[in-house]
């Protein structure tokens, strides 16, 4: 008996084979702070391990909030693909990456400001500060390798080009754990080698990534698109998805921040195992946002064949993936939190307490993956306004005010669900948005579409 899969959904093997790609790829990214804590962890002093996982978060939300050059650049690329436009094609990288490489810059003019601003929201107690900011000054300098992996890797998504990316990621992230073991456990470098590891892990990816520009780029394309680069009505319609991109990912970290700041107020050890679970909660996310990026991708390629009929099925099927992947890493914390960190840690007094606290995995990343495919949908649709207005609505209505109680109350737990009803607040928002992108004529043409 053959299995045939219905016309509607014959997009599956391109997407699974995409999103593995993706998700591999974006779980390197938290990977990279993931190494770094896990190294320091296991030295006698715990200011380390502390003063890393601010600076950790700090990266985290510098990055995560730019991390709107990747999924526009994906977005932007993935409609020209659909619409067979090779010049915009290479325009969506040219554009993207010269904002990427302005913002690295100014990022390493502006460091000292940055770090003064950073640590004062991430407050800690003087030597785990002096460590965290020791592990800022080295990670900056990669900054902008960073941020064109983030444009060069969205490209070649858009492209559907899934053995660059995953040869970008493996590159980056293996020499990473080399560097952080030659710098921190054979040369004693502690928290400053843990961050220039990661820096020069990110210019080794970008080399990979540039050779590979190399050899696929149309040459015959690019004088035309040069030409084009400052078209300042197309760029202006780009930095108006990019800015409202922008907003989404402003609003998510800096709920992180708030989360972790709270954490830090409430004690060392709270700090730490808040710290921990969030490492764990950023591997989840960042893997379940690859297939937010597949569903961006194939969003973006259908809208610009017109194959809009096969939108709500990508989107059923990306979520039932993503939250496949995310239950699993949660089940996995809440069942085995000794083994899970104590790999980070070695420090007991964090991992006593710390299966207090690793249920809230469960709703947290079950809520983050419905959430961030809606997202992706809508990104993909480039609707950018109506993601923007979504995320303030949930970090206004559904995190500041819990936040703010848990803050007054001293209580873990609330903070806890104060993310959770971030998460839960988007589903509502953007679910509710959701009928209106089908539409009475898209409907009509996805019944009439065979079943088989």
């Amino acid at each position: 008996m053959t299995f045939v899969i219905p016309a509607r959904y014959n997009f599956l093997p391109r997407f699974y084979k995409l999103a593995g790609i993706s998700m591999f790829s974006n779980m390197m990214i938290p990977l990279a702070g993931l190494v770094d804590v896990a190294f320091l962890g296991h030295l006698a002093d715990i200011r380390h391990l502390a003063g890393v996982i601010l600076g950790t978060i700090l990266f985290d939300y510098l990055y995560r909030v730019l991390k709107f050059l990747r999924s526009s650049t994906n977005a932007l690329t993935a409609q020209a693909v659909g619409g067979d436009d090779p010049k915009a094609v290479l325009l969506a990288g040219l554009r993207s990456g010269l904002m990427a490489l302005s913002i690295g810059l100014v990022m390493l003019l502006l460091q000292y400001p940055l770090q003064k601003m950073g640590f004062t929201i991430l407050s800690g107690s003087p030597e785990i500060e002096a460590s965290g900011v020791d592990y800022f000054y080295a990670r900056i300098w990669g900054a902008p390798a960073v941020l064109l992996n983030f444009v060069l890797m969205g490209w070649f998504l858009g492209r559907e080009m899934n053995a660059v990316v995953l040869l970008m990621s493996i590159i980056g992230n293996g020499s990473n754990v080399l560097l952080d073991y030659l710098m921190i456990v054979r040369w004693g470098w502690e928290s400053m080698g843990a961050g220039l590891a990661t820096a020069i892990s990110q210019y080794l990816t970008l080399g990979v990534g540039l050779i590979w520009v190399g050899f696929t780029i149309p040459w015959k394309v690019l004088l035309a698109a040069l030409r084009e680069i400052f078209d300042w009505a197309a760029l202006r319609d780009t930095i108006a998805l990019k800015g409202n991109i922008l907003v989404r990912f402003l609003a998510l970290i800096s709920a992180y921040a708030i989360f972790t700041n709270l954490s830090a107020a409430m004690g060392t050890i709270t700090l730490a195992e808040n710290g921990l679970l969030l490492q764990i909660a950023l591997l989840s996310q960042f893997t379940i946002q690859g297939v937010g990026m597949t569903t961006q991708t194939l969003t973006g390629n259908f809208h610009g064949k017109g194959s809009r009929e096969q939108m709500i099925p990508l989107l059923a099927v990306s979520v039932f993936t993503s939250l496949l992947v995310a239950i699993a890493f949660a089940i996995v914390s809440v069942v085995f939190p000794q083994r899970v960190f104590g790999l980070l840690t070695s420090h007991a007094e964090v991992n006593q307490h710390i299966s207090s606290y690793t249920i809230w995995l469960l709703p947290l990343l079950g809520f983050t993956a419905v959430a961030f495919m809606l997202e992706g949908y809508f990104i993909g649709l480039k609707e950018g306004a109506t993601l923007r207005n979504a995320v303030l609505l949930a970090f206004g209505l559904g995190f500041l005010p819990l936040a703010i109680t848990a803050w007054y109350l001293h209580n873990n737990h609330l903070l806890w669900m104060a993310l959770v009803s971030y998460m839960a607040t988007i589903i509502l928002v953007l679910g509710l948005q959701l009928p209106r992108t089908l539409g009475s004529e898209n409907i009509k043409n996805q019944e009439l579409l065979p079943s088989a």
